[in-house]
């Protein structure tokens, strides 16, 4: 990522971040009358963050060489960042000072190890895929291809799973929670570019998904970051039906970029299980995701 382009994401992070704030949401005393721009403005967050508005403004234009953490936390508290925001924050004001890097096509790790592997296999109970961080989906488990045996079903391998929301329409059928599932692919690609200023593959795929997908532009513009961590995803299946299953993201410290996402039955649901399995037993032999 050219140190333009990380100058011009830390302006847009900032000035959309401090856009969705109210005064009254801040704390500061609202006098009336009708203001000029939509949130916060730059004095109120320098006010709030207890630097000169000078010094705020130029931050906003992306001149970020003396921040320092104290700093960073002003900023944070100020425009009531969340820890994914701020440590998107500072993965940006890093990027824009480090020394210039040579452009890596490196996609990030694009196999499994075959313990990684036996790992999933194991899981009998769940529905689990190992994905690196540019959501393409590497290795998976027998119920974690019935779940998916329509995302699967592609000449594109390894399956990503930001094409299949974005560029797929079988996805809207799929995630009865569209919405929620592509802010989150978004949101995570966002995390990841920040993180990989250097990395020309992701930026490859984000300007396909954006070319190909105004959706997925307009999310984008909004500068929004996001963990796929825990919680309830809902899918309606072609075979199972209607699937309320419980997810959870696992980082895997012996392979950094690789995660293990797993999809359970709340206690309450044990049919769900019973109907997914009863499929899964009917779909085809394990696939080499990785080839």
């Amino acid at each position: 990522m050219p140190a333009d382009t990380v100058r011009e994401d830390i302006r847009n992070f900032l000035t959309t971040r401090r856009a969705r704030l109210t005064p009254q949401q801040a704390g500061l005393p609202d006098f009336g009358g009708r203001r000029q721009v939509s949130g916060l403005r730059r004095s109120e967050v320098a006010q709030l963050a207890a630097i000169s508005v000078e010094y705020y403004t130029r931050l906003e234009r992306g001149n970020v060489g003396s921040v320092s953490e104290e700093i960073l936390d002003s900023l944070a508290r100020a425009l009531q960042l969340d820890d994914v925001e701020r440590a998107h924050l500072a993965a940006l004001i890093r990027a824009a000072n480090a020394p210039h890097r040579v452009a890596d096509r490196d996609g990030g790790i694009s196999h499994v190890r075959d313990s990684l592997q036996q790992i999933l296999d194991a899981m009998t109970g769940a529905a689990a895929f190992v994905r690196n961080a540019h959501l393409d989906v590497l290795a998976t488990n027998q119920m974690a291809r019935a779940l998916y045996e329509e995302a699967l079903d592609t000449e594109d391998q390894p399956l990503n799973l930001a094409r299949f929301v974005f560029l797929d329409p079988r996805a809207r059928r799929f995630y009865r929670d569209w919405d929620g599932i592509a802010h989150n692919a978004v949101g995570s690609l966002r995390t990841e570019a920040a993180r990989t200023p250097g990395n020309t593959d992701l930026a490859d795929l984000i300007d396909e998904l954006a070319t190909h997908s105004t959706e997925f532009a307009l999310r984008w513009d909004a500068h929004d970051v996001e963990y796929y961590r825990s919680g309830r995803q809902r899918f309606h299946h072609p075979a199972a039906g209607d699937l309320d299953l419980d997810y959870d993201a696992l980082e895997i410290p012996a392979d950094p970029g690789l995660t293990i996402v797993t999809y359970t039955v709340p206690a309450t649901s044990a049919d769900v299980l019973g109907r997914l399995q009863a499929h899964a037993a009917a779909t085809t032999p394990p696939l080499n995701l990785s080839m």
